[in-house]
């Protein structure tokens, strides 16, 4: 047990210097979000719940009392995801729904502990096609997913502390969107 704690602290120096971009992406987002956009979600596996879970904040809220914001898991429409897998393929399931979905000046957020998965990089693909800002939080870089999105960030780490360290980041990013919607006085 206590190596899993020691390999958590081994990775939150990357998540500190990480935090000046994720507390830019949640000021970004929030003026995006106040201003009519959506954000999408998706990745895959313990990801996908990651995914998911940030936008459940942004629909619901938080820390503060705000409006609800258009945020959606990919994954999570289940019809959509297992209708286009069998129509066309496993590799398009995210990337079809970008290009229904998204509209220049949305955020397609893609979460990935290898940085490798084919799905998201076709989505990080559609999003540049329809002129969506694409983000990604994946484990250690240099990988493709970081190379193909607008920005990324990159923590190192074993599969699980990955994930633990995205769900503080996705955390940093809703507390730094609440705080931006605050600072406006357009908390509800």
């Amino acid at each position: 047990m206590g190596d899993h704690v020691d390999r958590l602290t081994q990775a939150l120096p990357a998540l500190r210097r990480a935090s000046p971009t994720l507390a830019g992406w949640g000021r970004d987002l929030a003026t995006r979000l106040l201003g009519g956009a959506r954000l999408l979600t998706a990745g895959n596996g313990g990801s996908a719940a990651e995914a998911q879970h940030l936008t459940a904040e942004l629909v619901g809220r938080f820390d503060r009392e705000r409006r609800p914001f258009s945020a959606i898991a990919l994954h999570a429409d289940t019809s959509s995801l297992s209708a286009i897998g069998n129509d066309y393929g496993y590799v398009q399931v995210y990337a079809r729904q970008v290009r229904g979905h998204a509209r220049a000046g949305d955020v397609v957020m893609l979460f990935s502990t290898s940085g490798r998965s084919p799905n998201l990089l076709a989505a990080a693909g559609a999003a540049r096609e329809v002129g969506a800002t694409s983000w990604a939080l994946t484990g250690r870089g240099p990988n493709p997913l970081a190379r193909v999105c607008t920005d990324a960030v990159c923590l190192p780490g074993d599969t699980a502390t990955v994930q633990e360290m995205h769900l503080v980041a996705l955390h940093m990013v809703c507390r730094a969107i609440e705080e931006a919607v605050e600072g406006r006085g357009l908390g509800r």
